[in-house]
């Protein structure tokens, strides 16, 4: 058995009829741009979120690049963000002409510490952009509080968070708007790239739908701003409508694999992933620690266990953003975590035995340090 962090085909397995009823459905519709599927799924999806709207379009960077763009966001602006992030976070924000500014990390749960946002705000501050990281929320309340004191809006960064829940709300509901992904390994994924962006704000839901459709009001009409072609699939908007029904059931099945980690791992020194206060975690991933990462993770190939790291490399680190000028050593946490946090396999369909492989591996692998 090889065992990695993820592998579609145990879902598809599950869910193959209704996925290839979706397809059928779609093919037989005679609409496949912007049809039924997508009005569907944006309507569902909003209103699973309790927000007025939902602009679906083609994958989950430019549900930040396109929001941030509705938002006002441009050249000359700032937007506070995190190092400790996927990197398409970062991309988006360098695509619209803004400069990102990072803030540290805390060591406990890894999401941005809120606490270091105030002195990153500067007079060219425009956006404040949490990353709702691995499966839990940001503590957001205190953001909020700073962009109300500096006029700032708020984009979440939600492609790790389906479902995740703060104080009982769900993420994606705080700010002025949020995007999400839809890229297979989410725990609400397509077959394929995929993204949304939500928002209550009927100004930002237009200018969505316009920026998603080459800058237009209508179909081949007048273009109004510039825009893009950014659309969200038919075939993967009405798969994503049948895995929404699921939603829910993916987010136990996450727990579950996540309680079974935490009770077969609890006494190994491993450092399991902590919930902040007032969250409820989905577990996108299982983020664990150890200052042996490396070593491990080459002892479990043995297993055949393939572990990944999200992420081990600090986008500030990246040559990509040199340009940006942040020097090694400026986010002392985010850095010192870079090497030594990987991912345990974590899907719903993860069977018991395989997970018990994975459990009898690593504290096999500690044992052995």
């Amino acid at each position: 058995m090889v065992t990695r962090v993820w592998d579609y085909l145990f879902e598809f397995e599950q869910e193959r009829a209704d996925i290839m009823d979706a397809v059928e459905t779609v093919f037989n519709s005679g609409s496949l741009v912007l049809g039924p599927s997508v009005r569907g799924f944006e309507e569902e999806f909003a209103a699973w979120h309790g927000l007025g709207h939902c602009v679906g379009v083609d994958n989950g960077t430019n549900a930040i690049k396109l929001g941030l763009q509705a938002l006002g966001v441009g050249p000359g602006d700032e937007v506070v963000t995190v190092s400790n992030t996927a990197a398409p976070t970062v991309v988006a924000i360098d695509a619209v002409g803004a400069t990102p500014v990072f803030v540290d990390v805390r060591e406990d749960d890894y999401l941005m510490d809120v606490s270091q946002v105030a002195a990153a705000i500067t007079e060219r501050t425009r956006c404040l952009l949490p990353v709702h990281l691995y499966g839990q929320c940001v503590d957001i309340e205190p953001l909020l509080a700073l962009a109300r004191e500096h006029d700032l809006v708020v984009l979440e960064d939600c492609a790790q968070a389906h479902g995740a829940r703060r104080g009982g709300r769900l993420a994606g509901t705080f700010g002025d708007a949020a995007a999400f992904s839809f890229y297979p390994t989410k725990v609400l994924g397509a077959y394929g790239d995929g993204g949304a962006t939500v928002t209550d704000r009927a100004d930002t839901a237009q200018n969505l739908r316009r920026l998603r459709y080459y800058g237009m009001e209508e179909r081949y009409y007048v273009v109004e701003t510039p825009g893009h072609n950014s659309r969200l699939d038919e075939v993967q908007a009405e798969i994503l409508r049948r895995k929404l029904r699921r939603l829910d059931a993916y987010v136990a099945g996450r727990r579950a694999v996540a309680e079974r980690y935490r009770e077969g791992l609890a006494d190994t020194g491993l450092v399991l992933p902590e919930v902040a206060p007032g969250n409820d975690h989905v577990y996108y991933v299982h983020v664990v620690r150890h200052p042996q990462r490396d070593e491990i993770i080459e002892r479990l190939k043995g297993y055949d266990i393939h572990l990944n790291i999200s992420y081990p490399w600090p986008v500030h680190t990246m040559s990509g953003f040199a340009y940006l000028g942040w020097e090694r050593g400026s986010l002392p946490v985010t850095e010192r975590l870079a090497g030594e946090i990987f991912s345990l396999p974590m899907y719903p369909s993860l069977a018991p035995d395989h997970q018990d492989k994975v459990i009898d591996a690593v504290r096999d692998v500690l044992e052995s340090l």
